[in-house]
């Protein structure tokens, strides 16, 4: 019987036992890398991507049960926002330069995963750690100043406790279709069975029946019972085959290359929740912008209304004399700029997703209809009106607003 690994051994990525104190050794790869360098020699093909492996691997902290393993893309922020920001506060130069430069290395990594269909924590803990830094200099720095109110405290953290609750809901199933590992066993079933139709519907949605089987119930007017399909089937089905997932999959759903899955009425993966915008989770979406931009515009002006008295916020953003004339005011006024950057990306979303519904069109059927070159573009390019199911504004809204609740149910008076 193999004895139990202490808090600092664990298993490694070979399926070796490991301690921690030799996580800087071993590592040929890493050997290799250094010598070559040394000597100007170029690296052979992979060579990179196995150091960052190795290193993945050996990032850990004890535990009582062995060494638990740390995402490191949830590192960075953590280290460098708090650095950057105390930095940035010394003088309005630098101030500038670090301000204008994150944004820019935020994007850069945000298209290198984004090309690599790489899945990362590194944004989601970005939001988080600015979020709870940005509430603790605000706690630390602003309120014992005097001029924000008790009551003004708790709005402000009610704000932020309801964007986090809005947050995790956000973070739930967004409507995944059952994948074919999970039904493989019914679906060879279905495919065994001796008699098979395709149905479909005027609206576009598709289902597979077959003599003794349901379809399955539907969900706003788009069907959650899939099977496999055969080579015989008509094209109009074929063309909602996913071959990843292998199903076909309802009217407005699409397949994630990100999580690997299919999701009804899929509307983009966003790398700040880590996870897809679909049909259980885009009100909750939604609700996580709302709250966070009400929250942040808020702490903005209080912020600004403490550093520097007297002046209406907008003016205090680009013209403040006072707010380098001791460090807590410069720090102050540093994160209050931090947030305006971040809030104007984040009003950005809020604002197309605001568009998007208003037209009922997801990110993905106007990225699809720009593609096919099958939309048309509204409101200075803003909004990519495809017309397939855009039903007016207050039909648009009274749709989603309805995503995720149970169909209604019809009496037998009603369907006789």
């Amino acid at each position: 019987m193999e004895e139990p690994l202490c808090c600092c051994e664990y298993v490694d990525r070979k399926g070796e036992r490991n301690h921690l104190v030799a996580c800087f050794c071993d590592c040929e790869d890493l050997d290799e890398g250094c010598e070559r360098w040394l000597t100007c020699k170029s690296l052979p093909p992979g060579t990179l991507e196995r150091i960052a492996d190795t290193i993945a691997d050996r990032v850990r902290v004890p535990w009582f049960t062995g060494a638990v393993k740390i995402n490191i893309s949830l590192v960075p922020p953590l280290l460098l926002l708090p650095v950057f920001l105390h930095v940035a506060a010394l003088h309005f130069l630098l101030a500038l330069v670090i301000l204008t430069c994150l944004p820019m290395v935020v994007l850069w990594y945000y298209y290198l995963t984004h090309r690599r269909k790489e899945r990362t924590l590194f944004f989601l803990s970005l939001g988080l750690f600015s979020l709870g830094y940005m509430y603790y200099v605000f706690l630390q720095e602003v309120v014992p100043r005097g001029h924000v109110g008790y009551s003004q405290v708790v709005v402000l953290t009610c704000g932020l406790i309801l964007m986090l609750a809005a947050l995790s809901r956000a973070k739930t199933d967004p409507g995944y279709l059952p994948s074919a590992t999970s039904n493989d066993k019914s679906s060879c079933q279905v495919m065994d069975l001796p008699s098979k139709k395709v149905t479909g519907s005027s609206n576009g949605l598709h289902g597979v029946t077959t003599s003794g089987a349901t379809s399955g119930r539907a969900v706003n007017g788009e069907t959650k019972g899939y099977s496999r399909l055969s080579a015989e089937e008509p094209e109009g089905i074929k063309k909602d085959w996913c071959t990843k997932c292998q199903l076909v999959r309802p009217a407005r759903a699409g397949h994630c290359r990100l999580c690997g899955r299919c999701v009804r009425r899929l509307d983009h993966h966003c790398v700040w929740i880590n996870s897809c915008v679909g049909e259980q989770n885009h009100q909750a979406f939604i609700l996580a912008l709302s709250f966070f931009m009400l929250t942040s515009l808020y702490g903005i002006v209080l912020t600004l209304d403490t550093v520097c008295r007297g002046r209406t916020p907008f003016v205090a953003l680009f013209y403040c004399p006072g707010a380098y004339s001791d460090y807590s005011s410069a720090l102050s006024f540093t994160c209050v700029w931090y947030c305006a950057i971040v809030t104007a990306g984040m009003g950005y979303i809020l604002l197309i997703q605001l568009l998007n519904i208003s037209y009922n069109v997801t990110e993905r059927e106007a990225r699809l209809a720009l593609r096919d070159n099958t939309g048309r573009r509204l409101l200075g390019g803003l909004v990519i009106d495809t017309g397939q199911y855009n039903r007016g504004f207050l039909c648009n809204w009274g749709h989603f607003l309805s995503l995720g609740s149970p169909p209604p149910q019809r009496s037998a008076e009603d369907i006789v």
